[in-house]
């Protein structure tokens, strides 16, 4: 099969013939439709964060069962499928708490220590990103990083709920709460951050002000929910802000992955307000916060794909979306082959798409 191999950082994706087994045990092989071109995979490319080499990197992926493993009982040939990066293992106090995105026993669910094992380049082992490995022809994952989901949802869609719709959400249902009659900003109109709008929106907030640089990015957030839109590149977003909403907003979200941005979204809250930081912030930085500030109760917390317990918020969100309630269509802005996967990036940094998808015959 044809899939993208990340060979070091600052290196283009290269696009080679890779070898896959046949799935054993509680594995499923799946033909992937469609894949998501996420950000969270240009850190890794540009060398942000640290990930073993080589690699088949992607992990927004939806597809269609082909086989599984002999142990396998909820899935079959022809099921469609959306995959996610929480892999859980089911048995530890993390999953058995309801919390199976923090599941620290993943690797009860790969093939060996080193997480590697399914795939192979002339030979040599290659590593699947968070487990799924989704720039790629087929996936052979576990069935823990599988929801089945209907077929009346197309699979290019259902591709975006398998990361930055469920992340955007999330963050917004499961880990911030917000509640109805409530102010909400966002920063950053990407695919997640127009997610957590919709979010919003769908959570009943009475006000909703997004956040960025590119002016086309702002015109989107309107049409997905947003009431009031900022343009960093001009004005200080936190005054603009405070200024929009006599004091600050109840909740923040950060959906870009920059210091200055997180702490942007902790400044322009009202007090008792919380800032929810999606984004991934590089290790090497550490976020700055005015101690007094802490004195009228704000709350600055992180997130991890939106706090999602996978197997039941995806089909509820394919729920939202065939009701008509969730705009995943629009989210679509480019459809692109395999092949064209770096150009894919290279639109994504200039700002040009909301998300663009590979599409698979």
């Amino acid at each position: 099969m044809k899939a993208a191999v990340f060979r070091q950082p600052g290196k283009p994706l290269t696009v080679e013939e890779v070898e896959i087994d046949e799935p054993v045990g509680r594995e499923i092989l799946i033909k992937t439709v469609a894949a998501g071109v996420c950000h969270s995979d240009l850190h890794f490319i540009e060398g942000l964060y640290p990930y073993p080499a080589p690699a088949v990197l992607g992990h927004e992926s939806a597809g269609i069962v082909e086989a599984v493993g002999e142990l396998v009982t909820s899935f079959k040939p022809g099921d469609h499928v959306v995959a996610c990066l929480t892999v859980f293992c089911g048995n530890c106090e993390q999953c058995l708490s309801g919390r199976p995105h923090l599941c620290p026993n993943r690797a009860s669910t790969q093939r060996n220590a080193a997480g590697c094992g399914r795939l192979r380049l002339n030979g040599e082992n290659l590593f699947q990103f968070m487990d799924i490995g989704g720039y790629a022809e087929k996936m052979l994952l576990h069935e823990n990083a599988v929801v089945k989901v209907t077929p009346e949802i197309p699979l290019d869609r259902a591709a975006l709920i398998g990361c930055a719709v469920t992340t955007g959400l999330g963050s917004v249902f499961n880990t911030a709460r917000v509640t109805p009659g409530s102010s909400v900003a966002v920063f950053g109109c990407g695919g997640i951050g127009l997610a957590a709008i919709q979010g919003a929106r769908l959570a009943g907030a009475r006000q909703i002000i997004a956040v960025d640089v590119f002016e086309q990015k702002l015109a989107a957030a309107k049409r997905f929910g947003a009431t009031h839109t900022v343009a960093a590149s001009g004005s200080d977003p936190v005054g603009a802000i405070r200024q929009l909403t006599g004091g600050g907003v109840d909740y923040s979200f950060e959906a870009i992955g920059k210091k200055l941005t997180a702490e942007q979204a902790f400044y322009c809250l009202a007090p008792g307000g919380v800032a929810t930081v999606i984004g991934m912030v590089p290790g090497k930085d550490k976020l700055e916060i005015d101690g007094r500030h802490l004195l009228t109760e704000k709350k600055l917390q992180g997130t991890f794909m939106g706090s999602t317990r996978f197997r039941i918020d995806i089909p509820r969100y394919v729920d939202f979306y065939l009701q008509g309630r969730l705009n995943l269509d629009e989210m679509v802005s480019r459809r692109r082959s395999l092949d064209e996967i770096n150009e894919a990036f290279e639109a994504m940094k200039a700002g040009e798409v909301v998300r663009t998808v590979l599409t698979f015959n």
